[in-house]
């Protein structure tokens, strides 16, 4: 057994390269089939959200290149692959590698210390790998020990206190440049799990309109009745930032859906009173360029982190006890690896 980790994060990458990288679950599908036809791979699954993209591997060889799952990534994502992008990656070998996913799975590398989303995004990395035949018994035990630990850490400790979620930093930003939201009108872009996750934390706030837009009217029109929101179109993008205060968008496109033009002249139209975007999409879903533009402020993930590090000061009591429970579900998982007879690697 040789378990490789390969991945991208907000540590190791801005959002400009890591969006780059963002995997949409057809990409994900299309990476695990071309590492099925790896002989030397023997289990895999991946995991792609708006912080991280990372593969894990079980391979014959400990000397496996794994620059060839980076150049993969590159080939579906349309990315001309050279030796200095691996500088944006990290790679982790055996228990160090087990401990990478643990500490994932409890909340302890995302950019909001103790995130509850991160453990249902990996259960479902885990689920889609065995729902391609690619988990063996070595990582059916790694992902059953690795989401208890997930568990534990939430159940056990004080890890998840207060704000645990990037939308819950996406609206405390907002709140400390704005003031109170109570007298603020926003508008939310998107309907998925992370916009739901806003949404509730400006109810929290209070607000005095709130405006949601979807692609999917339906999913909007089914956010906008648990908070009394209007639903708007995305044919009003215009005149309906010239009635807002902040916009938070939580997007799945592939693209721009806030282009810097649009806002232009939106600002012309609301006599440059300040307006301030939060895009907590991957890949951005707001045109850059708009921070350009007088009276306007954006800010995207990579910009929350002063949010989490206030956040963090309150949580790192707790960080010391998930690494106890770290290192205890570590020896449980090697234990049932060699109870199992499956343990063959040169290192342990």
């Amino acid at each position: 057994m040789n378990i490789i980790a390969v991945g991208i994060n907000h540590k190791t990458a801005p959002i400009s390269i890591r969006e780059k990288f963002y995997l949409t679950p057809i990409q994900e599908d299309l990476l695990l089939s071309e590492l099925k036809s790896d002989a030397a791979v023997t289990e895999a699954f991946v995991a792609s959200t708006c912080n991280r993209t990372e593969v894990y591997v079980n391979v014959i060889d400990a000397d496996y290149e794994i620059q060839r799952v980076v150049m993969i990534i590159c080939q579906i994502r349309g990315i001309a692959y050279n030796s200095g992008l691996m500088g944006y990656f990290y790679t982790y070998h055996d228990r160090v590698a087990v401990a990478h996913l643990m500490q994932v799975c409890a909340g302890l590398d995302s950019l909001v210390i103790g995130e509850r989303q991160i453990l249902g995004q990996m259960k479902s990395a885990f689920d889609k790998g065995q729902q391609k035949g690619f988990f063996l018994k070595n990582f059916n035990i790694l992902a059953n020990v690795a989401i208890r630990a997930g568990k534990k850490a939430q159940a056990e400790t004080d890890i998840g206190i207060g704000g645990s979620s990037v939308s819950w930093a996406a609206i405390m930003t907002a709140e400390r440049d704005l003031g109170s939201l109570s007298d603020k009108s926003v508008l939310m872009v998107g309907a998925g799990k992370m916009s739901k996750l806003a949404v509730g934390q400006i109810s929290n706030k209070g607000f005095r309109k709130l405006y949601v837009m979807n692609r999917t009217e339906q999913h909007a029109r089914d956010l906008a009745a648990r908070f009394e929101a209007e639903v708007v179109s995305f044919c009003d993008m215009k005149e309906t930032l010239a009635l807002v205060d902040l916009c938070v968008c939580s997007s799945s496109a592939p693209h721009y859906v806030i282009e810097a033009g649009v806002v232009e002249k939106c600002m012309a139209a609301r006599g440059q009173r300040p307006l301030m975007f939060v895009d907590i999409s991957m890949p951005r879903n707001i045109d850059p360029k708009i921070a350009l533009l007088d009276n306007v402020s954006l800010y995207h993930i990579d910009d929350l982190e002063s949010v989490v590090e206030e956040s963090l000061l309150k949580r790192q009591a707790a960080v010391t006890a998930v690494n106890e429970i770290i290192a205890a579900k570590i020896d449980e998982f090697y234990t049932k690896i060699e109870k199992t007879g499956l343990f063959q690697t040169s290192d342990m």
